[in-house]
């Protein structure tokens, strides 16, 4: 079964973080990443995974959320509301489809945020997709460990029939590399006076949405990095 990086962003209880590691033993998940959680290691967190504390033990811990991400070459974040920026939507089927359309070495992060607010919007920019589960559109906010456990009882469905896309060849950037470019490209069109540092408006946010949606593979952006050091030299 192929094991996505399940993501807990700033969990404020750490009684969720117990009952999403509970949910993805019981589907067979067993990497499970927490970034800045507010309280944790937590007895409370141990009671509530029943058993499942061993994955608890191997969770890994990090400070920023690209730091989580940076080996993973598709983002997927959970969000229960529309941006105003685009973002191809998927259910909980079709992002488990899309998991398991992946090259087998490619690394898969599904990003779940906040109990009160979810993901925010600098988040929300380094996901491919985004994940949003139908839901009673007059109390559409589920608990994350809820949340958690349909995402992963989705790609347990898919366990055993794995779709055969012919995709394996592909190996795509990593997030840590899109970020690497995605600052590159922000300081060249500084100094190509296109992007006013102190008036940004949504200008690379734009451009992270759209090369979100190309998803260039490794020597693409050696490519992209490449044009930019070229006009880098001619600018100086």
């Amino acid at each position: 079964m192929k094991q996505p990086r399940i993501v807990l962003v700033n969990t404020s209880h750490p009684g969720n973080i117990g009952a999403a590691a509970r949910a993805m033993k019981n589907m067979g998940l067993s990497e499970l990443c927490l970034v800045d959680p507010q309280r944790y290691p937590s007895a409370e967190a141990t009671a509530r995974a029943s058993g499942a504390d061993d994955l608890l033990a191997r969770a890994q811990c990090f400070g920023t959320l690209n730091e989580a991400i940076a080996p993973a070459g598709l983002v997927i974040g959970a969000s229960a509301r529309s941006r105003s920026l685009p973002v191809p939507m998927l259910d909980p089927h079709a992002c488990a489809r899309l998991v398991y359309e992946q090259p087998e070495a490619q690394a898969v992060a599904i990003l779940f945020g906040r109990e009160r607010s979810g993901l925010n919007n600098e988040e929300l920019d380094r996901c491919h997709y985004l994940v949003q589960i139908p839901s009673n559109p007059e109390y559409p906010s589920l608990n994350i460990a809820a949340a958690v456990q349909i995402v992963v009882y989705e790609l347990r469905l898919l366990a055993g029939g794995k779709p055969n896309t012919g995709q394996t060849g592909i190996d795509y950037a990593t997030a840590q590399q899109m970020e690497q470019f995605y600052d590159h490209l922000e300081e060249t069109l500084v100094e190509l006076e296109f992007l006013d540092p102190t008036n940004p408006r949504q200008l690379m946010r734009r451009l992270r949405r759209l090369f979100g949606r190309s998803r260039p593979d490794q020597n693409e952006i050696n490519i992209l990095r490449g044009i930019l050091t070229a006009v880098n030299k001619k600018c100086r």
